[in-house]
């Protein structure tokens, strides 16, 4: 075996939850791939985990200590993925990276939840020693092992390399049916259906379509939680009773992951107290940012995403514990009548039309500000690719898109 033959096809910076898991995803593809962490104990869990699940016998993942070790393990031209926190973090890794001898022609991909901005930034200030491309990922851990949403921007010449790549370990659908198509074994990857992992266009343009999809996502889960409120205050139902409504809803119109996991927290119950556990765990709402993103976005170019900016004001209202507490001994609330089966049956459909409508609109709302965004920016964006990317594998995957 030659010198060429025993490198590796991708360099992959950055082990944590998302990075292992892609990398991986990766291996179970036929890639080769050399890793690096700055802690070493995540190189070595991953290294662990291609022991563990790989049934070749030479291994899958390489270990690497330093930048230039990586370069050194990987086939020219160089093609490396980044999952590491956006921000400074990325431009650190770069530096190095081109400190390490990186190439011109070589190309090196953030995966990161990075501002829109900043990417289309880092792409000029790298011009010349390298080709920083970007890939927004959506699917959470399980996404990233099995099939995650892809929205990949920047160089098309990157985009040409890079798509058989991301077409492989994308999720799935069937053409026909539009419906996700699952991995039945970790080590065998699905060699059929429309993968999804669109190229979205200019830089910056995925990670926006990003952003907008976290919007979506902020919007849908507040709206999932009204519907839940009113169920439980209104109609005097219990969380498992809100569940199995859930359950139904979730083989119609509204199937979604995001019902579907709705259903699983509301039947789930704390072992200490025997309470329903959603009534044990802290009602207050963290964010990382993306929504607040999307809203600022919407302000700034002036799209009426309400549904989405609500859905980030709601979540802000959230943290405000204390107050709420205290409010709630000066304002009593409506007193509610209870109400016979058949209002109650009543009530329920129409719940379940007000959330079919309000999905509809955040999604409406959604594309508006892309669009607007697209103007702007000149991005031929394909709006119809995007919603064929969402069937599967990331978080806002629903039936109807």
């Amino acid at each position: 075996m030659t010198e060429q033959e025993t490198l590796c096809d991708i360099g992959f910076i950055g082990l944590g939850v998302m990075g292992k898991n892609i990398a991986l995803n990766l291996a179970d593809n036929g890639y080769k791939i050399a890793c690096f962490d700055l802690d070493h104990h995540k190189v070595d869990d991953l290294v662990q985990a291609d022991d563990d699940e790989r049934t070749t016998k030479s291994p899958r993942i390489i270990p690497c200590q330093s930048y230039t070790q990586l370069l050194s393990k990987l086939k020219a031209p160089h093609l490396i993925i980044l999952s590491i926190p956006a921000g400074r973090a990325v431009d650190d890794v770069c530096i190095k990276l081109v400190d390490a001898g990186i190439k011109a022609d070589d190309i090196i991909v953030d995966t990161g939840n990075s501002l829109w901005t900043d990417t289309i930034e880092r792409e000029k200030r790298y011009k010349g020693k390298f080709i920083f491309f970007t890939t927004a990922v959506s699917g959470g851990e399980v996404g990233a092992r099995f099939g995650p949403s892809l929205m990949p921007s920047g160089d098309p010449y990157a985009w040409a390399r890079i798509e058989p790549v991301w077409h492989a370990i994308a999720a799935k659908v069937d053409p026909k049916t539009g419906k996700a198509l699952e991995r039945t074994h970790h080590t065998q990857p699905l060699a059929v259906g429309e993968p999804c992992a669109t190229y979205i266009g200019p830089a910056g343009s995925g990670h926006y379509v990003k952003m907008v999809h976290n919007g979506i996502e902020y919007a849908d889960m507040q709206m999932i939680c009204e519907a839940y409120h009113i169920m439980r205050t209104s109609l005097a139902m219990s969380p498992l009773e809100i569940a199995q409504i859930f359950r139904q809803w979730n083989t119609g119109v509204l199937n979604s992951y995001l019902m579907e996991i709705s259903c699983e927290v509301l039947e789930q119950f704390d072992d200490e107290t025997g309470k329903p556990l959603v009534d044990i765990i802290l009602d207050k709402a963290g964010q990382k940012g993306t929504g607040l993103w999307t809203a600022v976005s919407a302000l700034q170019i002036g799209a009426p995403a309400t549904t989405i900016a609500q859905s980030v004001f709601a979540r802000s209202l959230s943290t405000l514990k204390h107050a709420r507490v205290r409010a709630a001994k000066l304002l009593a609330g409506p007193v509610i009548d209870t109400v016979n089966d058949d209002a109650k049956k009543q009530c329920i459909a129409q719940i379940h039309d007000a959330l079919y409508c309000s999905k509809i609109v955040a999604y409406a709302q959604g594309f508006q500000l892309i669009k607007l965004a697209a103007r702007e920016q000149k991005w031929a964006i394909d709006f119809g690719a995007i919603a064929k990317i969402w069937r599967a594998g990331c978080i806002i995957r629903a039936k109807n898109h």
